[in-house]
């Protein structure tokens, strides 16, 4: 089920929030679960019991870790091979088949394996969970219901943010649902909302028209428009769901992380992923750079391990060679401004000028990680990247179709209104506290969940980009 269809906000949410709110306390982890089970079970109810077997396996882990203290070591690794295992092999299976055909020339065939939706997330929230309990940050959950409420909570199920559970675990005990929150929490849905369908939508169908194209039929500025539309989909399509699993958390008492912090006004990559899918980069920092020594080694050390954890980014994206080349682009920048030591360059002053270079830098780095990203294989990527840097020589008569085709002038106000949005001038809309202030607020948001609802209705483009990561 979709955050943005007709069925999950006119009868799916509508439902479960009257049964919440006009429920005793003690019911509310009940309804929460159970609504999270019909939730996930209404697209793929095959795959719910891979979710289900993932909470039994890290239930009884947790537990035994606590019970078998000297042998947790032992009890930890085994529950992440089976937790990575599940994963691997939903995942990645396919892709090893497919590597070892061309490696070995050998003729193996493919097994019919669909991924189920969200497993990425609720997988990396299980290990969280079980990484925290053999820490220490955390007592285990001996209540199997409230661990499996933290792991399918159906705001943040299919796409995160990724929760952390030594995050939540008090939240899960125990919360207050008031006026205000319910309040906050159906604003800051109602943006998320907004960004998937109005902009994310609207950049998709630019997009899709240009990357579904030979890279050698159309032009350089069609090739960056559609690096650009591509960059602000992805961006307004997941930071939209984010908000809106953010805004129904509130609605139901919980407080969730941000995940993006206008990442595109970044000025370096290191910023950059300080800024994007938040909850990501801090669970790879807190359960993977750290352990591997993080930066307390030499240079090299460091470097070595941001590479790992940049790696396993781009793997945990998806099962292709463009995702692993997308986290090795990032990793290469990320351990040069290491090497240069670009958290003390940002420290100091600098000129507009030089800002304005480094934000150049910046924004030339992700688009074209993104058009790798975006990309079906490694060899359309290279022609895309051609295309736009001009490397590739090209024929008019080979263009099929002019700039008006791929972008209407109502495109273009919502490219326009795009790139606005993701500077952080609307950053404190919602704080606003004057009567004035509110209404005008409540009032545009109204407009826009009205334009929204109405282009739903239309039937426009809607899937999450990241359901399939």
């Amino acid at each position: 089920m979709l955050f943005s269809s007709m069925t999950f906000c006119f009868v799916f949410l509508p439902v479960v929030l009257l049964l919440y709110l006009t429920a005793k306390k003690e019911l509310h982890n009940g309804i929460l679960l159970a609504a999270s089970i019909i939730f996930y079970a209404w697209g793929e109810p095959k795959y719910l019991a891979i979710m289900l077997l993932t909470i039994l396996i890290n239930y009884i882990a947790a537990i035994n870790i606590e019970r078998f203290f000297n042998h947790k070591k032992i009890i930890l690794l085994c529950t992440l091979i089976t937790n990575l295992g599940i994963l691997f092999y939903f995942k990645y299976f396919n892709f090893l088949i497919d590597i070892t055909n061309s490696v070995f020339h050998s003729h193996l065939s493919f097994p019919d394996i669909v991924m189920p939706i969200g497993i990425s997330f609720y997988t990396f929230q299980a290990l969280s969970y079980v990484i925290d309990v053999y820490r220490g940050e955390c007592k285990a959950q001996k209540d199997i219901y409230k661990l499996a409420l933290y792991i399918c909570l159906f705001p943040q199920l299919i796409a995160g943010p990724i929760v952390k559970y030594h995050d939540v675990a008090d939240q899960i005990d125990s919360r207050d649902v008031n006026f205000e929150k319910v309040c906050l929490g159906v604003k800051r849905f109602i943006i998320g909302f907004s960004k998937k369908i109005i902009i994310a939508n609207t950049m998709a169908v630019i997009a899709d028209k240009i990357f579904i194209q030979d890279p050698h039929n159309f032009s350089h500025l069609v090739a960056w428009l559609g690096a650009l539309a591509y960059t602000l989909q992805l961006y307004f399509d997941f930071s939209g769901y984010s908000d809106m699993a953010i805004g129904l958390g509130l609605i139901f008492g919980f407080r969730f992380m941000e995940n993006f912090n206008y990442p595109y006004i970044s000025k370096s990559i290191t910023e950059f992923w300080r800024r994007w899918h938040i909850s990501l980069s801090t669970w790879f920092k807190q359960y993977v750079y750290i352990p591997l020594g993080g930066n307390r080694g030499k240079l090299y050390k460091t470097c070595v391990n941001l590479g790992i954890v940049f790696l396993l980014t781009g793997i945990w994206h998806g099962a292709a060679w463009t995702f692993i080349v997308w986290g090795i682009w990032h990793g290469i920048f990320i351990i040069i401004e290491k090497i240069f030591n670009i958290k003390d360059f940002e420290q100091k002053p600098h000129s507009s000028a030089i800002n304005i270079m480094r934000h150049i830098y910046c924004i030339l780095i992700f688009i074209i990680g993104w058009v790798i990203f975006r990309a079906d294989n490694l060899t359309y990527a290279g022609q895309y990247l051609a295309n736009m840097f001009g490397i590739t020589h090209l024929q008019k008569e080979t263009f099929i179709y002019n700039l008006s085709y791929y972008c209407t002038v109502t495109d273009v106000v919502i490219i326009i209104a795009a790139v606005l949005c993701s500077l952080p001038l609307f950053k404190n809309i919602l704080d606003i506290k004057n009567k004035l202030g509110i209404a005008m607020v409540n009032l545009w948001l109204l407009l826009l969940f009205i334009i929204a609802v109405s282009s739903l209705a239309a039937g426009t483009y809607n899937p999450f980009i990241y359901f399939r990561f």
